[in-house]
């Protein structure tokens, strides 16, 4: 089951998304190749954290990696690097390791999305475990999580 934090807003805020099953994977390409979705649609959750031990989510495609360097010139936080397996548990209770939801305000926790995100089509993303994933338009996703978009992707 998705996180109930998750699925509690998705359900108060009476949006349209869809729980999709899958095959049991780990990471963001091997969830989008067991939901047959293109790695660009498939959202990759990457948690960081700054030298003061605050958290900030970026969110990535599935296809595409975080250019920690960009990210730390964007939010301004020079020491920015990648969070604990330790850290993913204790900020988000509810959800196995790995399988954060991009929905970081609901854990105090600010968002920052790619722009190769922001067009019309829908995105997928894990909230809570491996085995299931998130479908939702890109729009509805934007409109709920107020994230920070931005170019911060390898290219």
């Amino acid at each position: 089951m998705i996180s109930p934090r998750v699925k509690g807003f998705l359900d108060g805020e009476r949006v349209e998304y869809e729980v999709l099953p899958h095959r049991e994977a780990y990471t963001a390409q091997g969830v989008a190749a067991s939901v047959h979705v293109s790695g660009w649609r498939m959202a990759k959750v990457v948690l960081l954290r700054d030298e003061d031990g605050s958290f900030v989510e970026a969110v990535v495609p599935a296809s595409r990696n975080l250019d920690l360097a960009r990210m730390r010139r964007i939010t301004g936080r020079s020491r920015l690097s990648l969070a604990t397996e330790e850290d993913m548990v204790r900020m988000f209770p509810d959800c196995v390791a790995g399988a954060i939801p991009p929905f970081g305000k609901l854990y105090g926790v600010p968002v920052y999305v790619d722009v190769s995100f922001s067009n019309d089509r829908d995105v997928l993303f894990q909230a809570g475990n491996h085995r299931e994933v998130v479908k939702m338009g890109y729009a509805t996703f934007e409109a709920l999580a107020h994230p920070v978009v931005d170019d911060f992707c390898c290219h």
